[in-house]
């Protein structure tokens, strides 16, 4: 594999907001635009333990990094999240809507305030966050926002209609923005991870997973973070907007 560090520092003096960013692909994620070169803004909703130790990681890599309390299911938080990074910063170049949750049941069994809270969070704290960063990003005409949705959102899974509807929310709503925000220098993309191998995994039958996957393998959360480095990149995808860029070793081919 190829170090962050010989694909160049890309990212070079931009600030980065990384929802969720306190483990599994947010932590990657986080890592990754900061070795791209990125101040990176390490949000989370309840371990400050774990924000801090993204934020140490970064800096042990020569990187900057800051960590930020908020839960993007709340517009008051999102919008005192933003004035803070805006307060410190000035500026907001990168937003990455990574922060979900799953609740799964079967639908005939599943709690209303499962349903909502999926909803919330997943999807809803995508359009928060979208809202409040489009609006420096519009005065600085230019922008990148990826958003972390799922293949689940693009072929559906039982017990998962919370989720399913929410990653395939997500994808609309993507889709939308970026034909809204394209005039402005904004561009607006998804990246749909398949099967990573993180603390959602961890209790999944592996073996029968696997015979889902052409590549025979779960994927990393390292290589989401590549794609979303990847768009989040300029000039490299400054002609892409409105895609959603599949991970998932080959389980969804359309």
């Amino acid at each position: 594999m190829v170090s962050s560090t010989a694909r160049g520092r890309d990212l070079e003096g931009k600030t980065a907001l990384v929802t969720g960013a306190s483990r599994g692909i947010g932590r990657a994620v986080a890592l990754e635009l900061a070795a791209a070169g990125a101040f990176v803004v390490v949000n989370y909703a309840r371990s400050s333990e774990e924000a801090e130790s993204v934020v140490a990681a970064v800096g042990a890599n020569g990187g900057e990094a800051m960590a930020i309390q908020a839960d993007v299911a709340s517009e008051e938080q999102v919008d005192a999240l933003m004035k803070e990074v805006l307060g410190q910063r000035g500026r907001l170049d990168v937003l990455v809507n990574n922060a979900g949750i799953t609740r799964d049941g079967l639908l005939l069994r599943m709690k209303t305030s499962d349903w909502q809270s999926v909803l919330d969070l997943n999807l809803s704290g995508v359009f928060l966050c979208t809202r409040a960063a489009a609006r420096p990003m519009l005065k600085q005409k230019a922008g990148r926002i990826v958003s972390i949705t799922s293949v689940v959102g693009l072929t559906g899974n039982p017990g998962q209609a919370n989720y399913a509807a929410a990653k395939a929310g997500v994808i609309g709503f993507t889709r939308s923005a970026a034909r809204e925000f394209a005039s402005r220098g904004i561009t607006v993309n998804a990246v749909a991870p398949g099967f990573i191998a993180t603390d959602m995994t961890k209790g999944l039958d592996q073996e029968s997973l696997l015979g889902t996957i052409p590549l025979g393998c779960l994927g990393t959360p390292e290589q989401v973070a590549g794609a979303v480095r990847f768009l989040a990149a300029d000039p490299a995808a400054a002609y892409i907007t409105g895609q959603v860029l599949q991970v998932d070793g080959g389980m969804v081919m359309a």
